[in-house]
């Protein structure tokens, strides 16, 4: 009996490898192995001298597209973690395009490169002309919001409109009293990463102290690509975009910023980097997004502020519905 479990589990392995290899090739790519929800195209070019790959979807709707959006994701999340809004944004009509910038998730994880945010929005643009697409609305989450806003600024006649949630940058953190960091130094608290360390942060800052059972998936999703096998690259890149994020203030520009955009803040946002190792009196200074929001959105011209009460840094998985309402609501507005 015995023998026959083995032989019946030998086969099933030779029926998987030969019905889901294509499938099983697709999400183990580039270090991260995690199905994403439509299919992933990889972009393949040179930047730095270093031949690339940058993973993203392509989804359109049925029927002719209302519009182009891309969206940009955060540092600790991939492009899959917008898989409710790509749906939503699909029912609204819209072709979506979702990467993975490189460094990340399914994408080349490079052992040198030098990560910025003007190097990502042109890697960015690239991918978007090679698909035939020169105008687009703009969306980005955390640091993919201080990254829209750079692509923003490079490309304002390619930026129909501009989305930012919860994006970093929306204060220097250096000139607030935060002292620099070697990259390392966040090199070493990189690979130190575990579920716990994940998660007891995402529950502070993106969740507002509560948890969901359904926030487990993300968490383990980020753990994958740290364990995996390009796991000490992509630990070494989240040091880089550490260091980018810290360096590369946006705050001083946004007035520069002329398409109409929505600024969709989490009161509960308390996101800050270089929180953890600033001064005793610094730590207080930082973070405050109930304030942040009011006083950026003060300053970009034709910009509007939507507010999330009781919601932290990811409102677009911590309260779906409300979040997709106030998007959806604004993107027919500003049609």
């Amino acid at each position: 009996m015995k023998a026959f479990a083995q032989l019946l589990a030998l086969i099933g392995l030779v029926a998987l490898s030969g019905a889901q290899m294509a499938e099983r090739r697709q999400n183990s790519e580039n270090g991260l192995d995690f199905v994403y929800p439509f299919p992933v195209r990889n972009y393949q070019f040179t930047t730095q001298l270093k031949k690339m790959e940058m993973a993203y979807m392509d989804i359109s709707p049925e029927g002719e597209p209302v519009g182009n959006i891309v969206l940009f994701h955060g540092k600790n999340f991939c492009a899959c973690t917008w898989n409710a809004t790509i749906d939503v944004l699909l029912g609204a009509g819209y072709r979506v395009i979702v990467p993975d910038q490189i460094g990340f998730c399914k994408s080349t994880k490079p052992t040198a490169y030098q990560f910025t945010f003007d190097q990502l929005a042109l890697n960015t643009n690239n991918l978007l002309q090679s698909l035939g697409i020169t105008n687009a609305t703009i969306m980005g989450h955390s640091m993919g919001g201080m990254l829209s806003a750079r692509y923003a600024l490079m490309f304002p006649s390619q930026t129909y409109r501009l989305v930012m949630v919860d994006p970093l940058g929306l204060e220097n953190w250096f000139a607030l009293g935060v002292p620099y960091q070697a990259i390392d130094v966040a090199y070493l608290t990189e690979l130190n990463t575990t579920y716990e360390s994940i998660q007891s942060y995402q529950q502070a800052t993106y969740y507002g102290g509560t948890w969901n059972a359904s926030y487990d998936v993300w968490v383990n999703m980020l753990l994958s690509v740290y364990k995996g096998s390009l796991g000490t690259h992509f630990a070494y890149n989240m040091a880089q975009t550490t260091d980018m994020i810290f360096t590369q203030p946006v705050i001083q520009e946004l007035p520069n910023l002329k398409m109409p955009s929505l600024l969709m803040i989490g009161d509960l946002d308390n996101t800050a980097i270089g929180k953890v190792w600033a001064p005793a009196s610094v730590k207080p200074l930082l973070g405050h997004y109930e304030a942040l929001g009011k006083s950026v959105s003060a300053i970009i011209p034709n910009c509007t502020l939507v507010e999330f009460p009781g919601l932290g840094h990811a409102p677009q998985i911590q309260a779906p519905d409300e979040f997709h309402a106030a998007l959806l609501a604004w993107l027919k507005k500003s049609l």
